[in-house]
């Protein structure tokens, strides 16, 4: 009984991605692969808003963060 509970915490992110690519894949066949991908698109961008006010970063230093230097 021991082995199931060892075996998840050391295969966690693979575990994850497996359930997150089925969840996708049925959402593909059920509703078209533009919508998908429309919805993963705002799910990563409403991701990246929640991390920039979780983090209290400023615009300026979010841009200073992706952009390459010299650049504005």
């Amino acid at each position: 009984m021991d082995f199931f509970p060892d075996n998840i915490k050391e295969h966690k992110g693979e575990i994850i991605g497996a359930i997150v690519g089925l969840i996708i894949g049925i959402i593909i066949l059920i509703f078209g692969f533009f919508k998908t991908l429309f919805v993963v698109l705002t799910g990563i961008i409403g991701y990246v808003i929640g991390k920039f006010f979780d983090n209290k970063m400023s615009l300026r230093d979010y841009l200073d963060k992706i952009l390459p230097p010299g650049v504005r």
